[in-house]
């Protein structure tokens, strides 16, 4: 209860932060309003566009009317507003050679490393050169999956190239943001959403242009908030980019200051889809909102706001004008801040009238938003304090009972192990608090992760799982077995853990994963690998020590691993001294010959690993079995000598089994003579005494057995 109110506290203090949120805008360096003349305050970032994608080397290109305007950009908007930022935004849509909008350069320049090299480069370059503080992409559009997978590498490597570059400047990394449509899926085409999402600060999406004059025959909102009738619209864009992947707080929604303006084919019917000829006033139908404004105060025109698309129209005569107004602004900027966006993105700054009514309209909105938020933040985390108080209070009380409880638990430990107690802060700060990127897998137990302690230790913790079967008894029994067992093959734990109701033993780590990584089967992730591969035994929670004169024991639960089973144990629940010894004598057969336990084999795919097994080896052809990888033809009577010792393993009968030091000598000693295994157990086939011996799928019952089931570790 505590964590969790914590949590919701700084959440809302996080949104409230009103210096995280980004207030953007273009300024083209063909605009007809002088530097100087800008007004930068109302913004956060202020980008330059446009530089290009020289054709000949795919480098940065300066058209040279644009040097002055590069060369003063920065130093011009800072000298009004010193904490603005500055970026210089690259157009993938045209080389600098050529006047038509196109994007082929850019594709065959992410198509080929070299070029991919020499643009990233010069654009770095470029960005230090004029002073800029990062650089941005525009007009990119999603074409090709081959493209699109260039567009990727292309992404990953200039953000590498940025990440890198500060170590020989001394300087921040450079802003990489990009300008991109609507939405990300264009005509069945899709931008590469992760790399984009890995490598870009943020995405001003394209949210206006929807509809033309110059292509539409009907009169439409081109920047639709919304559309009833259509997925042209701004909120179906940002949401599909969110479906697609890219976190809200990466999306930056774009505000045009320009409309267009269409001519009616009847001045009585205009209506947003109203009939239209074409375009009006400009050779492309576009016009800026200073300019709409002087044409409505000429002809004393009132602009209509539609709340349905959120946007604004007005008419003089046959000429009809869309456009956003400081309503539509307004609305827009409260939109970004209830989705989560990350801020908004002016299209471009320029297009403001006289008062930059639109632009500190932005702003103002953004800090009421952010003032109303800061009041809910005042409100609830008075609220919240009280709580705090009274969890932390109810927390020590339960800690106090826990602590009891644990030294109650754990009182007899010193009678069978030494091990370390650590606290439960150690393990989460070694673990980085348990996160996924440092799980290796999950048992019957519960997950495992790996850590490092401070002293630079790397461990591995086991956390028993809240869901798990296993518990306590299981916790004790492999301390005190591995207090009584101390073997170089054997997995060393180093302590445990119980504070806060948890069960974790803390083992050494090894590097090398299990067994189970070459053999891609179960029980063989019980075997760990160190740094120079020698094996390590782990995983005794259901492990028996047996006295001198013990030969089995009785238990009414029967756990275990799928194909590792005894038919004793299986049939009667008897845990005798040869348990392990078949476990062993599987693991063996799956070591030599490679083969999964799960699957069937044989001519006609009937017969299980070990029958398998027993009857290439009563024919003579026990090199049949072998994995050919293991590459030891040469010693062919030694890999048949170690199939009969593991076929000796899983008898049926128990009594018939060696014991493990017989195992030991018969491998060791290859002059000793091996004993004829019989038939294997759980082999549908008959012994030659005759007794029939049903497999395993007869004699198991699924309410009688606990079986740990196949997944990854």
């Amino acid at each position: 209860m505590f964590k969790t109110n914590i949590l919701v506290l700084l959440s809302f203090l996080n949104f409230a932060n009103s210096q995280n949120w980004i207030r953007s805008g273009y300024v083209y360096s063909g605009t007809e309003f002088p530097e100087p003349d800008i007004n930068s305050r109302p913004f956060t970032h202020l980008v330059c566009a446009f530089a290009y994608i020289n054709s000949s080397n795919y480098e940065i290109y300066i058209e040279p009317s644009d040097e002055i305007f590069m060369t003063s950009f920065t130093e011009i908007v800072t000298s009004k507003n010193p904490s603005a930022k500055t970026l210089l935004s690259i157009w993938a849509g045209k080389p600098h050679s050529s006047g038509e909008a196109n994007s082929s350069m850019f594709f065959d320049m992410i198509n080929q490393s070299s070029h991919r090299t020499s643009f990233i480069e010069s654009s770095i370059m470029a960005a230090r050169q004029y002073g800029f503080i990062g650089l941005d992409l525009s007009d990119v559009l999603p074409t090709t999956p081959a493209n699109m997978a260039s567009m990727g590498s292309f992404f990953d490597e200039w953000r590498e190239a940025i990440n890198s570059e500060p170590r020989k400047y001394d300087t921040p990394p450079l802003i990489l943001t990009m300008g991109a449509m609507y939405s990300p899926v264009m005509d069945s085409l899709i931008y590469p959403v992760n790399h984009i999402k890995r490598n870009f600060d943020w995405v001003h999406v394209r949210s206006f242009d929807y509809h033309m004059s110059s292509k539409d025959r009907f009169t439409g909102a081109h920047a639709a908030l919304y559309d009833p009738s259509s997925n042209l619209n701004t909120d179906y864009g940002i949401n599909e980019w969110i479906r697609q992947g890219l976190p809200a707080k990466k999306l930056v929604i774009g505000l045009p200051y320009h409309g267009y303006a269409w001519t009616l084919v009847n001045s009585d019917d205009y209506a947003i889809g109203a009939p239209a000829k074409g375009m009006a006033l400009t050779r492309d139908g576009s016009i800026s909102y200073k300019e709409i404004k002087r044409y409505f105060n000429s002809y004393k025109v009132k602009p209509v706001f539609n709340s349905t698309y959120v946007a604004s129209y007005g008419k003089f005569g046959s000429i009809w004008i869309d456009f956003d107004d400081v309503e539509a602004i307004k609305t827009k900027v409260s939109y970004a801040k209830e989705k989560g966006l990350l801020g908004y993105n002016v299209f471009q700054i320029p297009n403001d009238d006289a008062n930059w009514i639109l632009s500190t309209t932005a702003q103002e909105e953004a800090n009421n938003q952010e003032n109303k938020q800061q009041l809910w933040v005042i409100i609830l985390s008075t609220t919240l304090a009280a709580m705090i108080l009274v969890s932390t209070t109810i927390c020590f009380l339960k800690r106090k009972s826990i602590i009891s409880k644990g030294k109650v638990v754990w009182s007899r430990r010193d009678k069978y192990t030494n091990q370390q107690s650590f606290t439960f802060a150690q393990i989460a700060v070694a673990t980085d608090n348990f996160s996924s990127e440092n799980k290796l897998g999950e048992g019957g137990f519960g997950p495992v992760y790996k850590g490092e302690l401070q002293n630079g230790l790397q461990i591995a913790v086991k956390r028993l799982a809240k869901s798990s079967k296993q518990g306590i008894e299981e916790l004790k029994n492999e301390l005190a077995l591995t207090a009584r067992l101390q073997h170089v093959n054997l997995v060393k734990v180093l302590g445990i853990c119980t504070e806060r109701e948890e069960q974790m033993l803390i083992y050494e780590y090894m590097p090398n994963g299990s067994l189970d990584n070459y053999l891609f089967d179960l029980k063989a992730s019980n075997i760990l690998l160190d740094k120079e591969m020698k094996p390590e035994i782990s995983d005794f929670g259901i492990a028996k020590v047996f006295e001198k004169d013990e030969n089995a024991a009785s238990t009414r639960r029967i756990i275990g691993t799928y194909g590792y089973i005894p038919p004793e144990y299986v049939k009667g629940g008897i845990y005798s001294r040869k348990y392990d010894v078949y476990s062993f004598g599987v693991l063996l057969l799956q070591i030599i010959s490679g083969k999964k336990t799960s699957s069937l084999y044989g001519s006609q795919k009937n017969l299980n690993l070990l029958e398998h097994a027993y009857e290439l080896w009563k024919n003579d052809s026990s090199m049949d079995f072998m994995d050919p990888t293991l590459d030891d033809s040469s010693s062919a009577c030694k890999m048949k000598r170690c199939m009969q010792v593991a076929l000796l393993c899983v008898q049926e009968r128990w009594e018939d089994r060696p014991s493990m030091l017989e195992v030991s000598s018969t491998l060791k000693n290859e002059t000793e003579n091996v004993p004829t295994p019989n038939m294997p157990a759980f082999s549908t086939c008959k012994r030659s005494d005759g007794e029939k011996i049903c497999n395993s799928m007869e004699v198991c019952s699924a309410s009688m057995l606990t079986i740990t089931q196949e997944m990854p570790r």
